[in-house]
């Protein structure tokens, strides 16, 4: 089946989508930045497009040489978030992981653009505050609260042998109240959210043990998601940790956090987190690991194809990707209490991308064989959406569902004004072929 794909921008400038959450709720808009690829940021506009007229506007116009990038959309209002690196860089000062935060807005509204999380980099720090920087901004189902993974800067820059090291974590934001902070730092900055870290890591994860080392690549399950450990759960995501294994290897596996009610109680340390110490999660978030791998033929998550765990939509089964023993990498589920492991696909070609659950769980959008293709969640077989035989590929970075599960958005690299630069495409779904 070769659908429907149009192609919906037409400009010199690269266009780069985020994994998740591009689409505004209404289904109207995709938004997008401009970046000269995924892994720079160098982008000075967050943009979005009209996926039915293909009317470009610009949403936010960057200054003082300052950078953004990697915005998402409210699945419930106009809201959208994005990285914004430093304004006015220096030296001691660029962009970095420790040196960026998120920013959230509602387009048309120039007054509406405030900085998602609060910053205090000077002891004592500041409860609700952050102290480095924050990345990949998503919206969890309801649109209340935001996930991104975080650096510390804090640690990142101390010389004091007695320190917790920097390591990548997943940070949450929820609104419950403005965080202020004192002008002690030239780059500390208020924040609108209440902010966190939810994950917690080790500098030495013991062996064996369930223990990480880094958390990242988040992924919200539905707010209709509860657990019996905590049914008075605030939400909860699912995540990558990597394990250390008792030959000394790290391996990434599949963990899920939960959330308190109350987020704002500290627990076994200092929500701020200390001098020497990282911020630590509210009292009572529960860590679980969901993936036991570590003695298969190809242990671990298969990141080398860079992606997020995923959700379905009624919070049943949790995707990812790993290699089967012949080292094929597919799509695999299990359910958020770990006890369900299923192989999903099964081909000679491997997912060669990140992937989204369709509104209604019946299929997941990815790359394979060179093609946008979607996956029946319940029998494993493929339906190729575009031409393999295309010249230039899908690019892997973003294959996204709109909210009904008609049409998919991703990038494809193009000739357009003497330039070879990604654009976005849109095309058809199985689902809209039986709709439409």
């Amino acid at each position: 089946m070769n659908s429907i794909e149009i192609c919906l921008t037409d400009s010199s400038d690269n266009h780069v989508l985020t994994n998740a959450n591009v689409w505004s709720h209404d289904g109207r808009w995709i938004y997008y930045d401009v970046r000269s690829a995924d892994h720079r940021f160098d982008g000075d506009r967050i943009e979005r497009v009209d996926h039915q007229t293909g009317e470009v506007q610009v949403i936010f116009q960057a200054r003082d040489d300052a950078k953004v990038g990697v915005v998402t959309a409210s699945p419930t209002d106009d809201r959208i978030a994005f990285i914004h690196g430093p304004s006015r860089p220096t030296s001691d000062w660029r962009y970095s992981a420790c040196h960026r935060r998120g920013i959230v807005m509602t387009p048309g509204q120039p007054d509406s653009v405030l900085n998602l999380d609060a910053r205090d980099l000077v002891p004592p720090f500041t409860p609700g505050a952050l102290r480095g920087g924050s990345h990949v901004h998503v919206f969890c189902a309801d649109g209340r609260s935001i996930s991104y993974t975080y650096e510390d800067h804090v640690l990142d820059v101390a010389d004091d042998e007695r320190c917790e090291r920097n390591q990548r974590n997943v940070g949450v934001s929820i609104p419950i109240r403005r965080i202020a902070v004192p002008k002690t730092h030239p780059r500390n900055h208020d924040g609108e959210f209440f902010s966190f870290l939810a994950t917690r890591t080790h500098d030495r994860p013991e062996p064996g043990s369930d223990q990480i080392s880094r958390a990242y690549e988040d992924a919200w399950l539905p707010s209709t998601y509860r657990s019996n450990d905590d049914p008075e759960s605030s939400g909860a995501f699912a995540f990558i940790g990597d394990v250390m294994t008792v030959q000394g290897k790290s391996v990434p596996e599949l963990f899920l956090c939960q959330l308190p009610a109350d987020c704002c109680m500290a627990g076994e340390g200092p929500l701020e987190g200390t001098p020497t110490t990282r911020p630590r999660p509210p009292k009572g978030t529960l860590q679980r690991r969901l993936t036991r791998t570590t003695d298969r033929v190809f242990p671990g998550l298969a990141c080398d194809v860079r992606h997020w765990p995923r959700s379905s939509p009624d919070g049943r089964q949790i995707a990812f990707l790993m290699r089967d023993d012949a080292g094929v990498v597919q799509i695999w589920l299990t359910s958020p209490d770990g006890e369900s492991l299923r192989q999903l696909t099964d081909g000679q070609h491997g997912i060669a991308s990140s992937f989204t659950f369709r509104s209604d769980g019946r299929a997941i959008a990815c790359v394979i064989s060179n093609a946008v293709g979607e996956v029946d969640t319940q029998t494993g077989q493929i339906t190729s959406l575009t031409d393999p035989d295309c010249e230039h590929p899908p690019q892997g970075t973003a294959v996204v569902y709109s909210a009904n599960g008609d049409y998919v958005a991703y990038t494809r690299s193009t000739r357009r004004h003497s330039n070879q630069t990604a654009q976005v495409h849109v095309v058809e779904t199985t689902r809209s072929s039986l709709t439409g």
